[in-house]
């Protein structure tokens, strides 16, 4: 099983996972005793028998900061056929959001996730917006069903660091 999973990551990428900054990851309107790192945590993601669950009602919002700049190419979001994602935001580098803000502020990209995404197809994003990326969020809009829970039994981003090399080249541009 685990070669066929590896084999979803798209060509030339890799799995960020190493890259996301736990201390500062959040998600909001998470049940207590389904949260976040059973969708996102490297194990725990793939047992099946483990859910991100929301809470009062069928919306996540999910704030991933990274530990280095990173280049968002593709996602992918499993959950099950009836209670899994639909509608799915992201917002690069946006801090400090909330469902009362979250509706403000257009999104560096939109999807919706098919029956063939939630068994693990990859979804690619816009990459043209996700090319300096220091912390994303993901905001589930609303699920399959339309019901009051949504679950999410793993999420996986893929893409690249941008060396930090890079980086101080850029700060220098900026400096002038």
């Amino acid at each position: 099983m685990s070669a066929a999973s590896a084999s979803q990551i798209p060509k030339g990428q890799v799995d960020l996972l190493d890259f996301i900054d736990w201390s500062g990851v959040e998600c909001l309107n998470q049940s207590s005793s389904h949260s976040l790192p059973n969708a996102l945590k490297q194990g725990y993601r793939e047992d099946e028998g483990l859910n991100l669950e929301s809470d009062a009602d069928e919306q996540l919002l999910i704030y991933i900061p990274f530990n280095q700049v990173i280049k968002l190419h593709s996602f992918a979001i499993k959950g099950p056929e009836e209670d899994g994602p639909k509608t799915v935001k992201f917002f690069s580098n946006k801090e400090h959001m909330c469902f009362s803000n979250v509706n403000d502020f257009p999104p560096s990209d939109t999807a919706e996730l098919t029956e063939e995404n939630l068994k693990g197809k990859p979804v690619v994003l816009k990459y043209v917006k996700f090319q300096n990326v220091r912390s994303l969020t993901i905001f589930i809009e609303d699920n399959q069903s339309g019901s009051e829970l949504t679950k999410v039994q793993k999420i996986a981003l893929y893409g690249s660091t941008v060396e930090t090399t890079d980086m101080k080249g850029l700060k220098k541009i900026e400096d002038h």
